[in-house]
Parts: C-alpha cells; structure tokens; sequence
C-alpha cells in the first residue's frame, strides 16, 4: 500500500469503516502532505486542524453506522463559504480578518454526513475570473506545472486535489468555476442542477447561474462526495455506479460540439477534443455534431451575472471600492448601471435556452463539449489577453464554453480524459438530462474505465 493521501476517497472511507485507519490519522495524513508540497501551489493558505482534530473526537465517539456518507474523511471548503469559527476571506482584503460566526447549512450537511473540515481552499475575490489569485492569499498553481494556473474560482479546491493535499473538495460554478480548474488540474467536479444540492445564498437564494458542487480525483469519489452534500442518505449517486442496469457506452446517443456554435477554442482543445471522439466515443451507438440553441447566450449571461454582482456586493463596492479588483469593480458598476428592460430582456432569453436545452436533451443521452477553451493559462496574468490590452469588459469571455453550458442549468460533470503535449490535463463537459445526475454519474463511471487514465495524485513541479 503507498501513503494513506495516495489512496482514493473511496478507500479511505472503507479504512475508516472498518477501524483500519483512525480519523486523527487521516488529519496527520493531510497535514502532512501540506507541509510538505502545498507551498509549491497555495491551494490551502488556511487550515483549521485543531477544529477538525475536535470535530474528528466527536464523530470517531459514534458507532459506524452513524458516522454518516464519509465517517469522518477529511474534506476542504472554499474559501467564498463559511465555515464557523474560521478564517473567511472571500479572496478579498475587505474580510482579510473574518472569522466567520456561524456555518454555511451546506457545511452543516457535510459535517453531520461525516466529513471533517481542514482547510479553506484559495479562490479570487469574491469567485470572479477563472484564475485564481487574490490581495490576501497570491496565486494559486497547477501541480502539473507552477508556472500554470489552477484555474478558478475553485483553483484551490482544484490543486488541493491533484497535489494530494485533499481527497475531497468543496467548490462553486457560475462561468466554469468547477469546469476550467478541472481541466486544468486533471480532476472531476459536478455542477448540479439547480435545487439538487443547496447552500445558504444571503442575497439570491433561487440564483440559478450560481451552484455549489464536489470535486474529487475520480467519478466514484465524486459519487461519494455529491451524496454527502445532500439532505437524503439515499447515496443514490454511489448507488447508480453500482446499479445493474447501468448505461452501456455502445447504445448512448452522444451529442458532440468542441465549442457549442457559442465561442471560439484553440487549435490544441480542438485537435484534443477530435481525438477524444475518435477514441472513447467509437462503437458509440449514435454521435452526431449537435448543440441546443443558445442564441443570446453572451448577452442575457452578461446582464444576469452584472445583476447577480451589483445584489450581492453593492453594498461592500459603496464602502471599500479602493480595495476591490478592478473585474469586480466593473461587474459591480454594470450591474448598477443595466436598465430594468435589459434585466427582463435577459430573463426572458435565459428561460428560452434552459426550455430549448431541456428539449434538445429529449434525443440525446449526454451532450460533450470541451471543458474549457485554451488548454492553459499562465499563472501570472489576471485573464487570458490582458497583457495585450483586452478590456476588463472581456475578463470572462474566455470562459464562453462554460457559461454557456451554465444557461442551460443542465447538470456537468466536468471528466479529465488526455493530456496536452506538454503534459497538462485536458477535460470534456458531460452534459446531462435535467436533473440527470444518476444517468450523468453512470456515462463519466463507464467513459471513465474506459479511457482508463491514472487519478492518483502528483508531485508539484
């Protein structure tokens, strides 16, 4: 057997179960693989042990059967999600010093599901830009390569992951939030549907752009960590992969585009993703170059998110603007500024593609797509282009692919299947039915197997 951090989510939890490994021992595991690598990344720049060693007393005390889904496996949380009693600081010098009160409910379901929180993961302030850095904390790294992004917002999540600093990792999605640092570290993640796991929102509590959802190293961890998240103990997700009638790759009928007819991608994701499809997805019963109709797509996701912005955080942009980004400043402003008639003009394209796309998905049992549009990005710039003189207005447009997918409110399973020449992960969007997540689950499990890539996690270089 190699290290206990090595091993997955999956087979740590039977560990646990079984009294083989002790909760504590599982923390000492963790700690240890963060003083040891995370400097290279800064995936995990706070860490709560002695709460969790406290926490790890209390559940280690229950019989097994009542320890919950993960029996005291050791997970992170964003840093955009509180957690009671520790640092929360948004990725922002506004709450540099703040300790949150209380727990995010979401938090409350994975700790009395049996997970024990460590650590807080790095994220740009306030989750805006799909690369992580922020005033507070500094960059987040790929594992694969420290001169490369992790992506973001849930970069720290992400690398925490790869670099074997985590099994399991809390994270959240509006514009590929869960989907671009997937790719970019080589994980797994799941946006959810709307409704199916539920978090505390103090400003927009039926938002559908925004979702909270797990990441982990594999599908089967994925599972185990999607069901911790919500309200039942059904662990229906793990109970899909199990199933005996589970999805047969040969008969799915496969809806494929490298760029939903939406935005443009590299010449490498394109070349990558044509050889996905010429590799996984032959024998396939039906594979067809097909999308939903996401005609208004940019704009209607520009205005909502601008309102999104401009709910939540006009109050803390009117007192502390001199300490926000700039990205934000101006999401802030164009959501202040956007007339009630571009709102409604938004809204009204936004339920055309989620009924469109929900109609599209009628004849397909997954659509795929690239998980992001340029295979990486370095580390050291604010978005892709802004060296060069792309305007601030642009910060996201390069995550069109995943926000995109975002207006359909479909659930993605975000699943890594090759690498670039360089050796960096690449990563497809498996888009479901709605509110298809078991179906979802059984396609990456089988796509998975299939393309057979090791998930263990790397050493930083």
């Amino acid at each position: 057997m190699g290290q206990l951090y090595e091993l997955s989510a999956v087979e740590v939890v039977e560990k646990l179960k079984a009294g083989k490994v002790s909760i504590q021992e599982t923390l000492t595991a963790m700690q240890d693989r963060i003083q040891a690598v995370d400097s290279r990344t800064n995936a995990l720049p706070t860490l709560c042990f002695d709460r969790a060693l406290e926490h790890a007393k209390h559940v280690q005390k229950l019989p097994v059967d009542q320890r919950g889904t993960l029996c005291g496996l050791p997970v992170t949380i964003k840093d955009l999600t509180d957690v009671e009693g520790v640092l929360t600081t948004h990725g922002s010098a506004v709450f540099k010093n703040n300790i949150a009160t209380g727990s995010n409910k979401l938090v409350s379901r994975i700790e009395s599901n049996g997970g024990v929180v460590y650590a807080k993961s790095n994220s740009p302030e306030f989750g805006a830009g799909g690369i992580t850095f922020n005033d507070v904390f500094g960059i987040t790294r790929s594992p694969h390569n420290n001169a490369r992004s992790a992506g973001g917002s849930s970069g720290g999540a992400a690398a925490s992951l790869a670099n074997g600093c985590a099994w399991l990792s809390h994270g959240s999605d509006m514009a590929g939030s869960l989907r671009t640092p997937a790719s970019f570290c080589g994980v797994a993640s799941l946006r959810p549907a709307p409704g199916t796991i539920r978090a505390d929102s103090q400003h927009a509590p039926f938002d559908v752009l925004g979702a909270d959802g797990p990441m982990a190293r594999n599908i089967a961890d994925l599972a185990l960590f999607t069901d911790a998240m919500t309200d039942n103990r059904s662990n229906a997700m793990q109970h899909a992969l199990q199933a005996p009638n589970k999805t047969r790759l040969d008969r799915l009928r496969v809806a494929v585009s490298q760029d939903l007819r939406i935005t443009s991608v590299a010449n490498d994701v394109a070349d990558l993703f044509q050889q996905f499809i010429d590799n996984e997805l032959g024998g396939v019963e039906t594979v067809r170059e097909a999308v939903p109709d996401l005609t208004g797509a940019h704009e209607s996701f520009d205005t909502l998110r601008a309102q999104f912005y401009a709910t939540a955080l006009e109050p803390i942009y009117e007192e502390n603007r001199h300490l926000i980004k700039p990205e934000v400043v101006w999401n802030v402003e164009q959501g202040i500024a956007q007339s009630s008639q571009q709102i409604r003009h938004a809204l009204r394209t936004q339920a055309k593609i989620v009924n469109g796309a929900a109609r599209f998905m009628r004849d397909y049992d997954v659509l795929i797509c690239p998980a992001v549009s340029l295979s990486s990005v370095s580390a050291e710039v604010r978005y892709p282009g802004e060296p060069d003189g792309v305007p601030i207005q642009d910060y996201y447009r390069w995550l069109a692919i995943a926000y995109a997918s975002t207006m359909t409110t479909l659930p993605i399973i975000t699943l890594p299947v090759s690498n670039t020449a360089e050796g960096l992960p690449f990563a497809v969007q498996l888009i479901g039915k709605p509110w298809g997540e078991a179906a979802l689950f059984q396609v990456a499990y089988e796509l998975e197997r299939k393309i057979g890539r090791p998930f263990g996690p790397v050493d930083p270089v």
